[in-house]
């Protein structure tokens, strides 16, 4: 998972990027990058670190043009702590290419040696972010050669790409002379929009991974991106669409909506506040099937994602709802950070409990999600050390059983509490007195009422289907062996670095 965004505007847009990646900050912590591009030079910093510490002024300054993009990282394929691998990624060849990219493809590996071996084209990273360019930068060059460089051009070579790669992938690439190119894979996993706003310049726009960059930049929403649909807007802001995939269908990620996505944001046409709302409303059922609400005294959210659901599962059963947790919000979301050993050490940092709503009382701990249970197991025991009678855990979500390859960062069985493991071994694990988790149906049905245009859902860290259907166990394999090879190390320093050549103000 990965926040993306690219603006054309009339006047310069480094400043606008900026700020959109600040409200896109929750999609990746390690690393930001921004490039804009001049005429047909193009003009790049990124560095691994939060927005704020990547972007200096003098940084700023050195970013003009009226055409730009930018991403906010959280790796799920690569090295966690290469700053190489930081986005955007360049290549020279043809025009001039930048491209930033959410999501994760699941043939890398195969479309890696053929770049080589084929295609002539060298990788240079762990990437898949850099093969998805090189494959993009090839059809490209065999779609405009010897013509000058349409839309439709730049369409033919979208189509080509599709047929290539396979996973999810949500893309956005400056073409240094010519415009922007977006497009999203055929199933629609990764989530991808555009808006626009009048300036006194003229007509500007911008794409993003959720509707709340735009709102937040004072960008008129338009739609979102179709599964399979390239959309290019030229220097002069004309925005051409065409469907490029030959079967798209539209099956989001679900854990956009489970925990990934700001509730304020709308994604293909659902409020994710309100798929929240009806999480808990459903999870509730749940509670007062499993457990009578009378030994209830208290539901508590564990924050931040868990909230609506919280309040409408108190709602529901009749219980009151309170929040018993404190966030340091200065501390990094743990499901984001790469390394167990980081993830463990960060718990008691980034919540504290207030022991008045807990002491003597029987509560009813609400979560998102449980992924690797260690730090629900922290949560119950600082519960219980605030006074807690009884400690009782539900999950918004359903046990997180499978692997996930399309941009989670869940993709090896052995981090999963749930995998092979009955819902009682978990509860014993957690130290929880009762734990109720989520129907994987009814989870479905809450988030897709909301639109009557969605096809089904991309769960495979729920149900086990992947839908793009080219996943295998020596997929897994290798992921693990990646996995492995960055290593857990608690030492490993998570600070800015500095580009060759870079300075910081």
């Amino acid at each position: 998972m990965c926040g993306i965004v690219g603006v054309i505007s009339k006047a310069p847009v480094n400043q606008l990027i900026y700020d959109a990646l600040l409200l896109l900050q929750h999609r990746g912590q390690d690393a930001a990058g921004i490039v804009t591009a001049m005429d047909t030079k193009v003009f790049m910093q990124k560095s691994r670190g939060f927005v704020r510490d990547v972007f200096r002024t003098r940084n700023m300054r050195a970013l003009p043009g009226n055409v730009g993009l930018g991403q906010v990282r959280y790796p799920t394929a690569g090295n966690a702590y290469n700053e190489e691998e930081a986005q955007p990624f360049y290549v020279n060849a043809p025009f001039g290419l930048v491209l930033v990219h959410n999501g994760n493809l699941t043939n890398a590996h195969a479309l890696k040696q053929e770049l080589f071996e084929i295609d002539r084209r060298h990788i240079n990273t762990e990437s898949d972010s850099e093969v998805l360019l090189n494959v993009l930068a090839h059809e490209l060059e065999l779609a405009a050669r010897d013509l000058p460089l349409t839309h439709e051009q730049v369409f033919n070579a979208v189509q080509a790409v599709h047929r290539r790669i396979k996973g999810s992938y949500a893309v956005v690439c400056l073409i240094a002379g010519y415009g922007l190119l977006a497009f999203r894979d055929p199933f629609g996993i990764r989530p991808l929009c555009f808006g626009e706003a009048d300036t006194p310049e003229g007509k500007q726009v911008m794409v993003a991974s959720e509707s709340v960059a735009l709102e937040g930049t004072l960008h008129k929403f338009v739609r979102d991106v179709a599964p399979g649909e390239a959309i290019f807007v030229d220097l002069e802001g004309r925005l051409h669409a065409r469907q490029c995939a030959e079967h798209p269908t539209l099956q989001p990620c679900v854990f956009e909506f489970v925990y990934l996505a700001r509730p304020d944001s709308v994604i293909d046409g659902m409020s994710v506040y309100q798929a929240r709302l009806n999480m808990g409303e459903t999870l509730a059922q749940r509670v007062i099937s499993t457990m009578p609400p009378s030994e209830i005294d208290v539901v508590i959210p564990i924050p931040e994602s868990s909230r609506p659901a919280a309040m409408q599962l108190a709602q529901k059963i009749g219980k009151p709802y309170r929040e018993g947790f404190v966030k340091n919000r200065y501390v990094g979301r743990t499901f984001i950070m790469p390394g167990q050993a980081v993830r463990k050490k960060s718990v008691r940092q980034k919540l504290n409990a207030i022991a008045q709503e807990f002491k003597g009382r029987n509560v009813l701990l609400v979560d998102d999600s449980i992924v690797r249970g260690t730090t629900s197991k922290e949560i119950v025991q600082m519960a219980r050390e605030a006074g807690a009678r009884k400690v009782y855990m539900a999950s918004a979500a359903p046990p997180v059983r499978f692997p996930n390859v399309y941009g989670i960062d869940m993709p090896t069985k052995s981090e999963l509490i749930a995998h092979n493991r009955s819902i009682e071994e978990i509860r014993e694990f957690i130290g929880a007195d009762a734990l109720i988790y989520q129907d994987v149906a009814a989870m479905k049905r809450a988030v897709g009422m909301l639109s009557k245009n969605i096809d089904g859902f991309e769960a495979s860290c729920f149900d086990g289907v992947y839908i793009t259907g080219d996943v295998s166990a020596a997929d897994f394999d290798t992921m693990a062996t990646q996995r492995a090879a960055q290593g857990d190390d608690e030492d490993t320093q998570r600070s800015r670095l500095a580009l060759q050549g870079a300075t910081e103000q």
